[in-house]
């Protein structure tokens, strides 16, 4: 469960969306090609996508509570979450990495501008209001200018010129989307609860403190004890766990022996194997 700011509430974290994954593309990190990114287009634009009469705009989540009021007054702690006009700026960057041009999403954003140039932070995204205080695609009462927006823009028009995305971290990309290094790893943390592992990959279950490992892949019929390997430079342990010579179908049940607080963990985790 995730409590979001701003009076949003308490939901599950995998229900509340955003676009922050846009960045992996934009900084060379994934693909725009790659299928978790392109499916997750597909959700945020199904959720926190608007078409305004400027151009299209996207919300930062759903359930945000930082924004003007439905009836158009100030947000004062609680409020209904707009559209951000940087955020047309961000998926303009990742139309550009996927090899199409951009120019629609650098206009929506000078549409975006009063007559004076400047874009806000937030844009109303309701129908206009009858009093005439809210029109939309205009700007809330929200901070205007926004330095966040109008650098965003300016990024875009320069990326636009280059061909490329501005901030994109060349030895990112050339590891990652050109040339892309397959892990032999599959990770397991307390973060982390990986349920399913490709049989042949290794499993590294990683803990924040020294323990023995105790698993077993028959429903513990027999019982395997592991103890975990400290890597100095992050102040990790872990221990490895190779998956070829396993039948594939396995269950591979673990729990943990701490042995600082020379405690069990109290708990067992599973991960299959496919």
């Amino acid at each position: 469960m995730i409590q979001l700011a701003n009076g949003g509430g308490l939901h599950p974290a995998r229900n509340v969306v955003g676009g922050d994954f846009l960045h992996l593309v934009r900084l060379g990190i994934r693909s725009a090609s790659d299928p978790i990114v392109c499916d997750s287009i597909e959700v945020i634009d199904r959720v926190l996508k608007h078409d305004l009469p400027q151009g299209p705009g996207w919300r930062r989540y759903n359930y945000d509570g930082y924004g003007q009021k439905d009836d158009g007054s100030a947000f004062d702690g609680t409020g209904v979450g707009r559209c951000w006009p940087i955020l047309t700026g961000e998926r303009g960057h990742y139309e550009l990495a996927a090899g199409r041009d951009p120019l629609p999403f650098i206009k929506s954003l000078e549409n975006f501008a009063n007559q004076g140039g400047m874009i806000s932070e937030q844009l109303w995204d309701a129908e206009d209001l009858q009093n005439g205080n809210m029109k939309r695609g205009s700007a809330t009462g929200a901070a205007m200018p926004l330095c966040w927006s109008h650098a965003e823009y300016i990024s875009l028009v320069r990326s636009r010129h280059d061909g490329v995305c501005f901030d994109r971290v060349e030895p990112a990309f050339q590891r990652y989307v050109v040339n892309p290094v397959q892990s032999r790893h599959e990770i397991w943390s307390l973060r982390h609860r990986l349920q399913r592992v490709s049989r042949g990959k290794i499993l590294r279950i990683i803990l924040a403190a020294e323990a023995t490992i105790v698993w077993s892949t028959d429903d513990w019929a027999r019982t395997n004890r592991s103890d975990t390997t400290h890597e100095s430079g992050l102040n990790l342990w872990f221990a490895d766990f190779p998956t070829a010579e396993l039948p594939e179908g396995s269950v591979f049940t673990f729990t943990s022996f701490w042995k600082r607080d020379q405690r069990w963990e109290g708990r067992n985790w599973q991960v299959s194997l496919q």
